[in-house]
């Protein structure tokens, strides 16, 4: 009789995994600083959104204050992001030897369960490091960051909500210091999960420091890694969007005038600006990609300048900008701002005049506002 040759056993060339740090309660510890670094995340990230593109039922809603709210949020947002990166990184070591499992998918229920955990891992690598890339500007994709980085973070979320049902027994089991998973690894297993956890909030900690700084100012001193820090540039404050980019350099304040249109529409030369009422503030200016610094502003009071035009009470207010082209060229504001004493059209910075690279020969410059909606080179107010 003829025997058949033995079927290849492919599971001699899975590798073989016997650490107790890639175990469910190393998992469990790691996927909970994780998880409160991606929820600190979800919601400066939502706040920050509808700042940035409110809907049309917000717009008149949102609020101007606290001055620094903004800042605070947006600066928590990419601190935690970056902050997730290694926490993202451990729980992934953790886990990895899950793809060696054999056989791969053992039923419907396992095989769903698989497909919801490689689309959180997707979406979870995205967000961070889309995020990540956005702080330095770069987009070496063809779509469009804001919306799908927003998209995929509302993925993430729920990716998270359905991994937790699934796992909730596992993770329970491997919630308290005192679950069976915490007894003392054998010698030859290397590092003890205690100390993978230090080196874990080590790093966690070491990433924030040196970056942290670009927000928060009084580390600003140990700000090594962020991209941008928040004291270099002219005039005492960072620039993204140069004059020469925006196509607003060599602007002629011979010919220059401020429209303002309205009930009452009228001009004014920026000797005539300068003659009107100023304002002095002292307000933060924060960017999307992490960095904001305070800086003392002057300049005639946006609700002055629409008072003058005859706008009603509760009016919002369409900025044009000189910049030849943009995403932000034109931009919308919303009564609670137009009408908020701390909303200017500054002229001067620091105590000297605005610079190009910062908006001369006039600029908004409103509280809790993000700043790609700080319009510089302003031309144009229109009532609305």
């Amino acid at each position: 009789m003829e025997h058949s040759p033995p079927r290849p056993d492919f599971r001699r060339l899975l590798p073989r995994f016997t650490g107790r740090l890639h175990d469910p309660r190393t998992a469990t510890a790691i996927g909970r600083w994780l998880g409160a670094a991606f929820a600190v995340c979800l919601v400066t990230g939502v706040v920050s959104h509808y700042l940035q593109h409110p809907p049309g039922a917000l717009v008149n809603v949102l609020p101007s204050r606290p001055v620094w709210g903004y800042r605070l949020s947006q600066g928590l947002h990419v601190a935690s992001g970056i902050a997730a990166i290694p926490l993202l990184l451990a729980k992934l070591w953790t886990v990895y030897p899950r793809l060696f499992v054999w056989p791969p998918v053992t039923s419907v229920r396992h095989g769903l369960e698989r497909i919801s955990v490689g689309l959180l891992v997707a979406a979870s690598v995205f967000e961070v490091f889309s995020g990540l890339l956005n702080t330095v500007q770069w987009y070496p994709w063809p779509f469009s960051f804001v919306p799908v980085h927003f998209a995929v973070a509302w993925v993430l979320a729920g990716s998270v909500l359905l991994h937790v049902a699934v796992k909730y027994p596992l993770i329970a089991s491997h919630w308290r210091v005192d679950s069976p998973g915490t007894l003392a690894l054998p010698a030859g297993d290397g590092p003890d999960r205690r100390s993978l956890l230090r080196g874990v909030t080590a790093a966690v900690g070491a990433v924030t420091v040196v970056t942290v700084g670009q927000s928060f100012t009084p580390l600003g001193r140990l700000d090594l890694l962020a991209p941008r820090h928040p004291g270099h540039g002219p005039q005492g404050l960072p620039v993204n969007r140069t004059a020469a980019a925006a196509g607003a350099l060599g602007v002629d304040t011979a010919v220059w005038r401020l429209a303002v249109t309205g009930p009452r529409p009228y001009e004014l030369t920026l000797d005539e600006l300068r003659a009107l009422p100023q304002t002095d503030a002292e307000l933060p200016i924060a960017c999307v990609e992490g960095w904001s610094k305070s800086a003392h502003w002057s300049g005639v009071r946006i609700h002055d300048l629409l008072a003058l035009a005859g706008a009603p009470p509760g009016a919002g207010l369409r900025v044009v900008s000189l910049e030849h082209r943009g995403a932000y060229r034109v931009m919308e504001m919303g009564r609670e701002y137009a009408r908020d004493p701390l909303t200017l059209l500054a002229l001067r910075l620091n105590g000297a005049v605005l610079t190009p690279d910062h908006g001369f020969p006039a600029r908004i410059i409103a509280p809790n506002r993000p700043g790609v909606l700080q319009t510089k080179w302003v031309t144009r107010l229109e009532v609305l």
